[in-house]
């Protein structure tokens, strides 16, 4: 059974929602990946996803654009990723990690190659951006066979043929971006959230994470009663880059913030199904 599933059960049978903080890897620095990452989880979180920076990352948002500027002067690379993922590994081996980012990178370092290295890495999720599922039946078939899950977004414009698609290639859990547009932008509405992801449900019973418009406790619990998991990455990078320029410790400041939403999301009660 792979982490991803475990760690969806765990949370299915506690009644609780998953909480997946986005970092980019390399940011705030090289040297402090791995220690923002169990701090992270100490914290709270029970996935990570690490983002690959990348120059061109059309899905993002500024503030993710600017972390992804600042770890490629820092010269991050793909291979440094999975070296910080294989690390983390030596003292985590139960929460998942899944690497997040766009297809250049991917194809660079040859896909057979990622595949094997993200494995050996322990690495246990996946999403390409710009993968879409209708021309990524082969690369999910070695993901699969890797043990890897291949995980896709759906939007509010995704049409049912395109749920269809990534019910049947994808695993792990379902990313539903909540906005139309780039990450940390509009505002959130949780009842349209709701009725998509209703409706999203009626094609796959994989867990559906959230994501694209929480920015605090507030907006995470709004969504917590439909979605398997909130995922927070533009306001958690922001909160870093705020505690950088204010000579402030940002790891300690990016777990205080997941500790908070942590708290806030056990304070639902508990449910065995989302509605």
């Amino acid at each position: 059974m792979s982490r991803l599933k475990t760690t969806f059960d765990r949370l299915k049978q506690a009644g609780k929602t998953g909480l997946v903080p986005y970092i980019t890897a390399g940011d705030p620095s090289r040297e402090t990946v791995v220690a923002l990452m169990h701090g992270l989880v100490q914290n709270g979180a029970d996935v990570l996803e690490l983002g690959v920076p990348f120059s061109d990352p059309m899905a993002d948002g500024p503030v993710i654009q600017r972390s992804s500027e600042r770890a490629l002067t820092r010269h991050v690379t793909l291979h440094d990723c999975l070296d910080w993922v294989a690390e983390f590994r030596k003292t985590d081996a139960t929460t998942p990690v899944v690497l997040m980012g766009y297809a250049n990178p991917v194809e660079r370092f040859g896909v057979d190659a990622f595949v094997k290295a993200a494995k050996q890495s322990g690495v246990d999720g996946t999403i390409i951006v710009d993968y879409p599922p209708e021309e990524c039946e082969e690369f999910s078939g070695l993901l699969r066979a890797a043990d890897i899950d291949p995980i896709f977004l759906l939007a509010p414009t995704s049409t049912d043929q395109r749920m269809k698609d990534v019910a049947r290639l994808g695993s792990g859990y379902l990313y539903y971006v909540s906005l139309r547009g780039v990450t940390g932008a509009g505002h959130l509405d949780p009842t349209a959230v709701a009725q998509r992801v209703d409706h999203i449900r009626s094609f796959t019973s994989m867990p559906i994470g959230v994501g694209f418009g929480i920015s605090d406790a507030a907006s995470a619990v709004a969504v917590a009663s439909t979605a398997d998991a909130v995922v927070i990455g533009s306001a958690l990078i922001r909160l870093m880059e705020d505690a950088q320029k204010n000579a402030q410790d940002p790891i300690q400041k990016a777990g205080e913030f997941m500790a908070g939403i942590r708290k806030a999301l056990d304070a639902m009660p508990a449910t065995q199904e989302k509605a």
